[in-house]
């Protein structure tokens, strides 16, 4: 009888542990697609989870961080979702790729056109920026989350030092080093493309030696004949001159 106690008792404290540790585990959260390096561009990933078992959420704005605005932030199209990119003028503009960017996007807004994400369900919501700050280590984006019931959740409690992580955090996209060779993106196409045309040239430079040898052979081959056909023109000549 104790032990059927004391294991109720085990099953609810657990219970309990686990429903106050499982909201924190299932914000939202930004994640990139390969690597975010700093100074180059990025395909970042809006995570959002479906938290509630009797509502969907229909919407999600992700404000973009003011202290290091991004110039290019682009949404990729899904199905189901109609996508608003909202812009501000920035007070110093930025200067990319001799380019001078004098607005940057400050938030994007994604609203269901259908069921949403339903409960049980997350979704990913992926956007192209850059080029990412060279001076930071992290961005901050907060993000709202709506449901269909009209509950909202405000993501945007910004994770202290030292201390735990808040009731509702804000996502964070941190940043990897510049890459050394200070290119943006993958060298492969480059080199394939240099080994495409080396190995073109030494095709043809082979091609030009075979050619010159063919060349060679037959001239030899055409003054063999020839002068087999002199030798003949003479000795038919002397045959008939014995005649």
């Amino acid at each position: 009888m104790k032990v059927s106690r004391l294991a109720a008792s085990g099953a609810l404290a657990g219970a309990a542990v686990l429903a106050l540790s499982g909201p924190a585990f299932a914000h939202v959260s930004v994640q990139p697609e390969g690597a975010a390096a700093k100074g180059g561009y990025a395909v970042v990933d809006f995570k959002v989870p479906n938290e509630r078992d009797n509502a969907s959420t229909t919407k999600l704005e992700v404000a973009f961080p003011a202290d290091h605005p991004l110039a290019s932030a682009m949404p990729e199209p899904m199905d189901g979702w109609k996508i608003k990119v909202t812009k501000t003028e920035l007070a110093k503009p930025l200067v990319v790729h001799g380019k001078k960017i004098t607005e940057a996007v400050s938030k994007i807004t994604w609203t269901a056109d259908g069921k949403g994400i339903e409960p049980g369900y997350f979704e990913k919501f992926p956007v192209s920026v850059g080029a990412l700050p060279e001076d930071a280590d992290e961005l901050v984006f907060k993000a709202i989350q709506t449901y269909d019931n009209k509950e909202v959740v405000r993501w945007i409690e910004v994770q202290q030092d030292g201390q735990e992580e808040p009731e509702n955090p804000a996502p964070v996209l941190t940043l990897s080093a510049a890459a050394e060779d200070g290119h943006h993106g993958s060298t492969a196409a480059e080199d394939a493309s240099d080994k495409t045309t080396t190995a073109a040239s030494s095709d043809s430079a082979a091609s030009s030696d075979s050619s010159d040898t063919t060349a060679r052979v037959l001239a030899v081959v055409g003054i063999a004949v020839g002068a087999l056909g002199v030798a003949y023109g003479v000795l038919a000549g002397r045959r008939r001159s014995d005649a």
